[in-house]
């Protein structure tokens, strides 16, 4: 009688995995689509005015460009899917028919809470670092795509440096290869003595060995002719690990090399505290999306035993919704050093997770 039971949990635990999983990656297709169309539409506007602009290259641009947007939104994907999942296996009155059997709300959780941990290690391990590699390819391919087509970019990039050869002020439209690699550069360049020099037009901007260069070059010096070069190599006193610091959160860094960013942060005598609450965040993203599910069971459970879908479910999304802004406000005071990362990125998820059992539990046990 005791293996019937087991064998009976086993049997409803995995198709429980598998309704949540469904529908998880279900709504995290629809929103990589909406996304695409969205972004897709946005840049057929903005290329309007680029003569070496194809559907195909909007196209691929916008592919490259949807991963790193969905990353932000994959809570609330999990938390919707997670929903939809419980609320129809409750419609369906298959849950009602589980509690009925003997089965805990923990034990037919359990499933669900551990499809959500797959999610967020999947999301972390494999995903983000696809999404760091797709959205640099897509900063390149965007500069070169709107780099005559008289679009001017709202996350324009500014570096001010100061060299043997004087300062310098460095403009970017975009940038790529975790902020080594600038786009669209406009230079202005001053002398030792603050006079300016001259002004500096370049496709792209390489840093090298304390040095800038700059690829297509047009320089427009005081008392001269404009000049068009193929290369010009500008002095700097920057570098790798200071680039990305200035550029700040504007590069995106992928899970497998915040480490190595770290440390080249930590020798170059820059503060790795970006990029140690950018670890600790994907580090802690599991137990999010696990505090999203449970606040989804919650809604669940008040569906079957209480009715009012709308009203449950609006609550269960307001509920995710609060939980989705603690957690970029406790982001916010982390990047500002004001909380550790470590409690910065794990606090709203343990929070989360916590206050969602103590709903569960006053449900079951009253």
């Amino acid at each position: 009688m005791s293996t019937g039971v087991n064998a009976l949990t086993g049997t409803l635990a995995r198709y429980l995995a598998a309704r949540v999983a469904t529908t998880i990656v279900a709504v995290i297709a629809g929103s990589l689509l909406l996304v695409f169309v969205i972004d897709f539409v946005e840049l057929l506007r903005r290329a309007g005015d680029a003569s070496n602009a194809s559907i195909a290259t909007i196209a691929n641009l916008s592919l490259h460009r949807v991963p790193a947007i969905v990353e932000r939104v994959l809570p609330f994907a999990v938390l919707f899917g997670a929903l939809g999942a419980f609320v129809m296996l409750s419609r369906r009155l298959e849950l009602v028919i589980a509690r009925a059997s003997g089965v805990s709300a923990w034990q037919f959780l359990t499933p669900a809470v551990a499809v959500a941990a797959l999610v967020g290690v999947v999301a972390t391990a494999a995903f983000n670092p696809i999404a760091a590699h797709m959205q640099d390819r897509a900063e390149r391919m965007e500069s070169r795509l709107f780099a005559n087509a008289g679009s001017t970019s709202t996350q324009a990039r500014w570096i001010r440096q100061r060299s043997m050869d004087g300062q310098a002020i460095i403009r970017a439209s975009s940038a790529s290869s975790s902020g080594v690699t600038l786009n669209g550069v406009t230079v202005f360049s001053f002398t030792p003595d603050g006079e300016f020099r001259e002004r500096i037009e370049a496709r792209t901007a390489r840093l090298v060995a304390d040095a800038w260069d700059l690829d297509e070059a047009r320089v427009i010096a005081v008392g001269r002719e404009p000049q068009v070069l193929p290369r010009y190599r500008l002095a700097t006193n920057l570098s790798a690990a200071q680039v990305r610091e200035t550029l700040g959160a504007k590069t995106m860094v992928g899970f497998w090399d915040l480490p190595d960013a770290i440390a080249l942060a930590g020798r170059a005598g820059l503060s790795p505290l970006r990029h140690q609450l950018q670890l600790q965040e994907l580090l802690a993203r599991p137990a999010l999306l696990i505090a999203m599910v449970l606040i989804a069971a919650t809604v669940a459970l008040r569906f079957f035993r209480f009715g009012g879908v709308a009203r449950t479910i609006l609550g269960g999304v307001a509920a995710g919704f609060v939980l989705y802004v603690v957690t970029e406000f406790a982001d916010d005071l982390g990047a500002a050093g004001l909380m550790h990362p470590v409690a910065a990125a794990w606090l709203p998820a343990i929070v989360g997770c916590l206050m969602s059992v103590t709903v569960l539990l006053n449900q079951e046990d009253g």
